[in-house]
């Protein structure tokens, strides 16, 4: 009797905390169960605040309301229910799970969904009646359906323990920016990627995103950077499935989570400050590389054979004067680039996209170009002279022989000036920083590659006796002139060669024929700044007049044209794709193409792909927005996509024979895949 008693006294003990919970229901990977913060309805309550409490086996996950790439949310159904109006779950803020290169999102382990229970009639007693549909997966996924039911009579008071619980999961859910102190800066959205920028009061510490947009959307793992301290956060979020309406945007810090409707813009937002693929000094020394090598690309020819004729004639002079030239030269690079990076901050504040190498898809500027260069090789070859006057071009070339300091600058600041149409490895990787950065950036990664360029002229200025020992001026010197003269007439006939591609035969023949009229003018008149002048004009009035050709968009033998949409396309098919974007005026493509993709060994591993060439020798809107969405501003881009990689693999702008098999490797189906 006594036991009876004491299991009688601690039942009667326990009633209300039983009362608060529904029995356990189990599934093949869950249990779950229903409880509620109050013990029953009291007096005039029109809403019960409940909780959907969800425990899993080790290993396995159930979905958010937008699961991701695959999954389900979870559903319920309250048709059994008595005096229940409506329903609200509420989804606390997920995790993200990534299996095969697939994207969830979701929770592991332990889950409290938030229950919003409006009565029929406010203060009556209520059954609450639940049908519960979920997904959970680990290796595979299993489909689990769940009955639960809880009374809550009339009366009761509040269930400190089960309101406790239900107070720290409903913190879980995601608030507004502003409860969560997060600013959107800015958001764009196109069909390749989601773009944002955020701000937050308190330093973002390990942030995640998750967009939302529609049943059938997916997006793909984010690329984060955060900068300012870590205050502001830019990211990049790919798009793997089409969805509708405007986006909104969950974001998960820790403890803080804010959900946020995305205004979108027409442009993306600037890249963060600083740089996701490593240190500031790391951006900076490959900006300087890529500066450096420009130095052996034939747009900066001209410039450095005026350079070298100085140089032999300054053999002579005083360490103080040879030093102070060449530190002209330098600061006229460093000037330029200074002011490039200004008017790039400029123009992509008022809204422009601005790109590298893009001026050599113009006409009337590769017209300039060829007359220039026209110019300095017949001036090398000793065609004419320019004996007074200030000549714009090649009065430089004067002023530079006979040492005046603004010679040594104007040189300077026309060797960056040809050398901006050129791609060389490591500019392309150190634009994508200058022009997805922030002005600081913007400007210092702008001022590196100008360093690089100048690191020549910075190294004689630094030991003055290295022109000490060039050669003593003597007839060798004309032989050496001719010789650069004939590399000049070489970069001359290889830009009429890209502007035949860019604009057409018939203007490079046109411009070819009037560049050879103004080289004989040269050479046999005694005007030359006439010459020269009316040369220029007549040059780049015939670009501009000349309507170009109808654009050829043939392609490389065992290569099809590239299309954006075939990239998926060929992937749901479970095909490789290999997208190799090239123009004629990138020397670097050309090397790309003859060194590594025409080899045995590539070739045989493009042969087994869809190999898609993108030919930007003209401009081409799709093209140029498939760059931008990946961080890219110029060329040579070659990307690998495959089942076992849908998002792609960038590649270097140096390929390599390695570089490219093992991408092509890695992006072939995997097995094992869940369904």
């Amino acid at each position: 009797m006594l036991r009876c008693l004491v299991i009688l006294i601690f039942a009667l003990l326990a009633a209300p905390l039983l009362a608060a919970q529904s029995e356990v229901a189990r599934g093949n990977a869950v249990t779950a169960r229903l409880l509620t913060a109050q013990d029953g309805v009291g007096a005039g309550v029109a809403t019960v605040q409940a909780g959907l409490d969800l425990a899993l086996e080790p290993g396995w996950h159930s979905y958010w309301r937008s699961p991701g790439e695959v999954g389900l949310p979870p559903a319920i159904s309250w048709e059994g229910s008595e005096n229940v109006a409506s329903v609200e779950l509420a989804y606390p803020a997920p995790e993200r799970f990534e299996a095969f290169d697939i994207q969830n999102f979701g929770y592991a382990d332990h889950v409290l969904h938030p229950l919003t229970v409006t009565l029929s009639e406010p203060g009556a007693p209520a059954r609450l009646d639940l049908r519960v549909d979920l997904l959970v997966c680990a290796e595979i996924c299993v489909p689990e359906t769940l009955g639960l039911a809880l009374d809550l009579p009339a009366g009761g008071g509040l269930d400190a323990v089960s309101a406790d619980r239900l107070a720290d999961w409903t913190a879980r859910v995601p608030g507004s920016a502003a409860e969560a102190g997060i600013e959107i800066e800015g958001a764009h959205l196109d069909d390749t990627a989601l773009t944002v920028a955020a701000r937050a009061a308190e330093p973002f510490a390990n942030p995640d995103l998750f967009p939302e947009r529609g049943a059938y959307a997916a997006f793909g793992k984010p690329e984060i950077v955060l900068s300012d301290g870590g205050r502001r956060l830019w990211a990049r979020i790919p798009v793997s499935g089409t969805g509708e309406g405007a986006p909104t945007l969950t974001l998960v810090d820790g403890d803080r989570a804010a959900t946020v409707p995305l205004t979108l813009s027409d442009t993306p937002p600037a890249r963060a400050d600083g740089a996701a693929s490593g240190a500031l000094w790391r951006v900076l020394l490959v900006a300087m590389l890529g500066g450096l090598l420009l130095n052996v690309m034939p747009c900066v020819l001209p410039v450095l054979s005026i350079k070298l004729a100085s140089a032999l004639q300054a053999r002579d002079r005083a360490p103080a004067r040879v030093r102070a030239g060449f530190l002209a030269t330098a600061g006229g690079v460093l000037a330029f680039f200074g002011a490039l990076a200004l008017a790039v901050i400029g123009l992509r504040g008022a809204g422009y996209a601005v790109g590298w190498g893009v001026q050599f898809q113009n006409p009337a500027f590769l017209a300039l170009m060829i007359g220039l260069i026209t110019i300095f090789a017949a001036n090398m070859l000793g065609l004419f002279e320019v004996r007074i006057g200030q000549g714009a071009l090649t009065g430089m070339a004067r002023t530079e022989t006979r040492g005046g300091w603004g010679g040594d600058f104007a040189t300077g600041a026309f060797a960056a000036v040809m050398a901006t149409p050129c791609s060389a490895p490591f500019i392309g990787t150190a634009v994508t920083y200058a022009l997805t950065g922030g002005p600081a950036l913007t400007l210092a990664v702008f001022l590196a590659m100008g360093t690089g360029l100048a690191l020549p002229y910075l190294a004689v200025a630094a030991r003055p006796a290295l022109v000490r020992r060039l050669p003593r001026p003597g007839r060798w010197m004309r032989q050496v002139q001719v010789v650069l003269g004939g590399l000049l007439l070489l970069t001359a006939l290889w830009l009429l060669s890209v502007l035949a591609g860019a604009a057409g035969l018939r203007m490079a023949l046109v411009v070819g024929g009037l560049a050879a009229a103004m080289f004989v003018a040269l050479a046999v008149g005694r005007r030359a700044r006439l010459a020269g002048g009316a040369g220029l004009a007549a040059l780049v009035l015939a670009a501009a007049v000349t309507p170009p050709a109808e654009a050829d968009r043939a392609v490389d033998a065992g290569w099809e044209p590239f299309a954006e949409a075939r990239i998926a396309e060929e992937v749901a098919r479970g095909n490789t794709v290999f997208v190799d974007v090239t123009a004629d005026w990138c020397l670097t493509c050309k090397a790309n193409k003859s060194l590594v993709l025409t080899r045995d060994n590539v070739a045989k591993a493009l042969a087994g792909t869809v190999a898609l060439q993108a030919d930007w020798t003209r401009p081409d809107d799709a093209i140029a927005a498939y760059l931008r969405a990946n961080d890219r501003f110029g060329i040579p881009f070659d990307a690998v996509y495959g089942p076992g990689a849908p998002d792609g693999i960038l590649l270097p702008e140096l390929l390599t024979e390695a570089a490219v098999l093992d991408a092509i490797s890695r992006a072939g189906p995997r097995s094992g895949a869940p369904g």
